[in-house]
């Protein structure tokens, strides 16, 4: 089975990616077979200091876009 890398922004909660993770295992057991356990989810938090797009780190003011 998978092993399934997400990097988001840092910030959320453990009950939040507890239930991220329960989601993720679940869609990916339904989908491609195999046992819940088998299904590796790793989480990066990356600050918005390090997360750029367009060229404009997340963490500069100017930005206008929501996260």
């Amino acid at each position: 089975m998978p092993t399934i890398r997400v990097d988001m922004f840092e910030g959320r909660t453990a009950e939040q990616k507890q239930a991220f993770v329960k989601a993720i295992t679940e869609a990916t057991v339904s989908t491609l077979g195999g046992s819940p356990d088998s299904v590796d989810v790793l989480i990066t938090d990356v600050p918005k200091s390090n997360w750029a797009s367009g060229g404009v780190l997340w963490s500069d003011p100017s930005r206008q876009k929501p996260v």
